[in-house]
């Protein structure tokens, strides 16, 4: 190494998103949303759309502090399993599920190995969900194409046949203000001169307002539609969220503008 130069920084990887949301302030942060904020109006639009049933069994990936698992239970599911990765959000999810009298079953769990964690004899018909919710951007946490497209998989075998995924995205290509911005970091890219601990086109590792940082993998529609494909899921809806329902001006502080999607499992699920 040429003196006076510094080491570049290794990869972000699970580890390094799971040790961002167990920071104390970060888990505060979403455990304030959910004891506030609840579900976004657009987020009950689609949920009451596409999972009418309140007594079928679904899943929460990535639930945090229980914002869209309460919002749920509030809704009237009685069927519920939440969970996430990050011992600290789930910790607060059980405090405030309690505080509640929300009976939401709780559980540490990787989604990219949910059949490990949550079924190590692997899901009896009886266990798999008819709906799996990955909500507020959760999969595009994932550092890395081929992991997002394992928990892509993961839910597909956790699912009975004709299940429903909901989840949202970014748009790289929605969002006019930043396209010259991205305009330049492909010409990083092209040159190698990207932060070094990103991945792939599209991640983004940025400071948060709470003193951390947040990594992020923004897609194309495109992308997100090779990814269903590649993983047996069927497109059946996308729509931005300005086209779904108007926000509160506390959803739009919390938030950024994303995409929408429902996806069904057509086939048997994964053996």
């Amino acid at each position: 190494m040429i003196p006076g130069d510094q080491e570049a920084p290794d990869p972000i990887t699970a580890e390094t998103v799971r040790a961002e949301f167990n920071d104390p302030r970060l888990a505060a942060h979403y455990a304030r949303a959910a004891y506030n904020l609840g579900l976004w109006a657009s987020e009950r639009w689609l949920i009451e759309r596409w999972l009418p049933d309140r007594s079928a069994p679904l899943l929460e990936a990535g639930c945090g502090a229980g914002r869209v698992a309460l919002g749920l239970w509030e809704l009237g599911y009685r069927n519920l399993t939440a969970v996430d990765f990050a011992a600290g959000p789930l910790d607060h999810a059980r405090s405030l599920a309690a505080l509640r009298g929300a009976a939401i079953r709780f559980a540490a769990a990787d989604v990219t190995e949910l059949r490990r964690d949550l079924f190590p004899a692997g899901p009896a018909p009886s266990d798999r969900f008819a709906g799996v919710l990955f909500m507020f951007n959760g999969l595009m946490q994932i550092p890395g194409r081929d992991r997002r497209r394992a928990a892509l998989r993961e839910f597909r075998a956790v699912g009975r046949p004709g299940a429903t995924l909901l989840f949202t995205t970014h748009d790289r290509d929605d969002d006019f203000r930043e396209g010259p911005w991205w305009a330049a970091e492909a010409d990083r890219w092209a040159r190698r001169c990207q932060d070094p601990r990103l991945l792939e086109f599209g991640d983004r590792y940025f400071p948060d307002a709470l003193g951390g940082h947040t990594f992020m993998h923004l897609p194309t529609r495109a992308e997100v539609l090779d990814d269903l494909a590649a993983t047996g899921w069927t497109p059946r809806f996308d729509r931005m969220r300005r086209a779904i329902a108007p926000e509160s001006h506390a959803v739009r502080e919390f938030s950024d503008e994303c995409r929408f999607w429902a996806a069904g499992l057509d086939g048997d699920p994964v053996p």
